[in-house]
Parts: structure tokens; sequence; C-alpha cells
């Protein structure tokens, strides 16, 4: 599945949200300064690998890749950012901890 193009997905967010609300558009515009971020950095991950290996004279180390845990923090700003604009009418799939197994 090809990736949702950034002008289509920043257009149908502004047609959901008030555009005299400042604080709303500031926040659409946040968010997708944001996915480019997200789509820059697993563009570089998928490069690079989920692993990196270093090699420091005789030991080699190999560790997740160091924007793996960057990657995870602007995700976690997407959602947040998402749930702030508060759509009337989405549905919000609920999680329990039985969904876990």
């Amino acid at each position: 599945m090809a990736a949702v193009k950034i002008t289509e997905l920043k257009e149908q967010i502004m047609n959901k949200i008030n555009l005299d609300d400042l604080i709303q558009v500031e926040k659409v515009e946040r968010y997708i300064d944001l996915v480019k971020s997200f789509r820059r950095i697993n563009k570089i991950i998928n490069k690079e690998g989920e692993s990196v290996t270093t090699k420091n004279g005789s030991q080699t180390f190999t560790k997740a890749h160091p924007l793996i845990g960057e990657r995870n923090k602007i995700n976690a700003s997407l959602l947040s950012i998402e749930k702030s604009f508060g759509f009337e009418g989405e549905k919000e799939i609920k999680h329990s901890a039985s969904d876990l197994i």
C-alpha cells in the first residue's frame, strides 16, 4: 500500500477543523511536520536496518537503531495530536489487556 500523500492528508484534516480556530490550524501544521519527520526517520531505518553494529577495537556491539526511539516519540506525539482534534463521529477502538494475548 502506498503512503498517503501529505497534501491529501493535510487537506482532509483541514476540511474537518474550524479554520477560524488558529490553534487547530497550528496543530495541523505541527501534525504534518511530524508526519514528514516520521517518514524520513522510517526511510533511514528501513535503509540501514532495525539494528546497527558498532565496532570498537576488538569488540563488536549490535543494538537497536538509535532512531527507533525517536520514531516512537514522534508516533506518540502524532497520536496525541490526533486525539486532541476531537473529531466527532470518529470511532476509537477500545483495547483491553486480553488483546495482548
